[in-house]
């Protein structure tokens, strides 16, 4: 029987394909070509001597061997970074990637900006940044696949640190040629009336939103006309200006469309509707040298 034996960029690239449980997602996330990550998955298979992953129509699953494989390639692969960086640390390197994530807000308006200013610190580094809802961001770095993120609401994971970053108000949007363009503010039950954006399950924004609709001087979201769920906030103001319906933004992302008069801020009477956003990172994994370095810098950012 010929020996067993892989590599660890076989072990990557096979964790890839378990936790996305797609060829075509782990081969964009070790990019690399679909067929390359085909063919290493079959190369690996070959040298084991047995089928690791099962493939269910438009989804991979492993098979029994290759959840044993994963469980130990999770440890290995854990093993190597944690030599890579004590290494890296050893050495006082400051030159390689890091990968992290920020939800819509964040990750769209705040983070591209204050990135620049790291890069003139860390010119070495480069900083591979992926934006999606809270939900997912919370859900990638729990799984490894980042090494923090920024999010729009307070996780609860117990796994999870978080840090308080910078404070947003969310406001009323609404077109210029609106009926209520020219007000500063209207009573929350005037909202009913008009067609309402949402965003989608697990954004950071709506789970702000509907904790603020939960109080007495309101009522539920549910009474809102609700036209569109959109799933993100330049798709949200899309719909605003095309005239789809009004919603409650970040002024944060409002910011050139207002600053450009193509759509106005409102307040709703009696409802102020402040957030934070936060850093949050796995208590449970390795802090890397270059993410040491994001983390404090970070932080320095922090508003009081």
């Amino acid at each position: 029987m010929t020996s067993i034996d892989f590599d660890f960029r076989q072990l990557e690239i096979f964790c890839k394909v378990v936790e996305l449980k797609s060829f075509s997602k782990a081969a964009d996330a070790v990019f690399l070509a679909q067929p390359s990550v085909s063919e290493r998955i079959a190369t690996l298979e070959s040298r084991i001597g047995t089928q690791l992953l099962d493939r269910l129509g438009w989804q991979v699953v492993p098979t029994a061997a290759g959840k044993l494989l994963y469980n130990h390639a999770c440890v290995l692969l854990d093993m190597k970074k944690h030599a890579c960086n004590e290494m890296q640390g050893f050495l006082g390197i400051k030159k390689g990637e890091i990968h992290i994530g920020g939800s819509t807000i964040p990750g769209e308006y705040i983070l591209p900006k204050i990135l620049e200013n790291f890069r003139e610190k860390h010119p070495l580094v480069t900083v591979c940044l992926t934006v999606s809802d809270t939900s997912d961001i919370e859900q990638r770095v729990m799984n490894g696949n980042f090494e923090l993120g920024v999010v729009g609401s307070k996780s609860t994971g117990d796994n999870l640190i978080c840090r308080e970053l910078w404070k947003d108000e969310l406001v009323l949007a609404v077109p210029t040629k609106h009926k209520w363009a020219g007000k500063k503010q209207v009573p929350f039950e005037n909202l009913s009336n008009e067609p309402f954006i949402l965003r989608e399950t697990g954004s950071g924004t709506l789970k702000i939103i509907k904790e603020y609709l939960k109080m007495p001087v309101t009522t539920d979201i549910n009474s809102l006309n609700i036209v569109a769920r959109l799933g993100s906030s330049t798709a949200v103001k899309e719909g605003i200006k095309s005239g789809l319906g009004i919603s409650i933004l970040s002024l944060r992302a409002l910011d050139t469309e207002l600053k450009a008069g193509i759509l106005k801020a409102l307040k709703i009477e009696n409802l102020t509707m402040s957030r934070k956003f936060y850093l949050i990172r796995d208590k449970r994994r390795n802090v890397s040298p270059l993410c040491r370095a994001m983390l404090d810098f970070l932080a320095s950012t922090a508003e009081k």
